[in-house]
């Protein structure tokens, strides 16, 4: 029972474009771990495929990178890869491709939200990477992330360098210490924590902000520190929703 493909699987490939060759290959990247019995779990869940796809979408995005930014230093080009290949970013193209509907979850995830978590639908888009791989080889993977690449590629949703980048390189260019991050508050229930994050650079007031995760909730603070000081805009900053 656990094992019985979703009807409408022919709609999901239409909105991917690839139709699998093999269709336990798109079964498998669906699969939550928490779906499948505990001695197969690792083989017969998208983990590795996710391994698989997380390096071959790294290929692809820094292949497409390097053609349609033929004067980028590799510094400018390292920055659109993370951007491109960051867990938030794999997760709304999931969300594109509609997979939340798809998603195979054991009880506990599936009753804590696990088809709407970030994290998980990151994992899933890349375990689609890797398995359209498997199916059709890398130039079928290649045409998939021009599809659903290119206009992120092209128009960043975020600045290219992160907050904590940018305030760093603030920081130093005017001799002051490194800014210093401290966890200094956490609510919420196990499975969907906020976390509030100070930080502080020595001779300026601290400044805090919340995040789902401490990395988010650190690049809040870091934004509000530099909205604060005048070093970034607030609006400009934030840029296209």
């Amino acid at each position: 029972m656990g094992k019985k493909p979703k009807p409408d699987i022919a709609a999901l490939e239409e909105r991917i474009g690839h139709r699998f060759g093999d269709a336990t290959l798109i079964e498998r990247a669906l699969t939550h771990v928490s779906a499948v019995p505990a001695r197969g779990a690792r083989f017969d869940s998208y983990q590795r495929l996710e391994f698989l796809g997380d390096r071959v979408l790294g290929l692809a995005v820094s292949d497409l990178l390097y053609a349609a930014f033929p004067k980028a230093a590799e510094g400018e080009l390292s920055q659109r890869l993370a951007e491109l290949v960051r867990k938030e970013t794999c997760a709304d193209v999931a969300n594109e491709w509609g997979v939340g509907d798809h998603v195979r979850l054991g009880g506990g995830e599936a009753q804590t939200g696990g088809a709407k978590k970030v994290a998980i639908l990151g994992d899933v888009c890349e375990s689609i990477v890797g398995a359209v791989f498997l199916d059709a080889g890398f130039e079928a993977v290649r045409a998939l992330v021009q599809r659903s690449w290119s206009e992120r590629m092209l128009k960043p949703r975020r600045p290219l360098r992160d907050p904590k980048t940018a305030l760093q390189e603030w920081a130093q260019a005017r001799g002051l210490e490194t800014p210093v991050y401290r966890e200094a508050g956490r609510s919420g229930p196990a499975h969907a924590p906020k976390f509030v994050i100070e930080v502080e650079i020595s001779g300026f007031a601290p400044t805090q902000a919340e995040g789902a995760s401490k990395r988010l909730a650190e690049q809040a603070a870091a934004r509000t520190f530099m909205t604060r000081e005048g070093v970034v805009d607030s609006n400009k900053e934030r840029g296209p929703s």
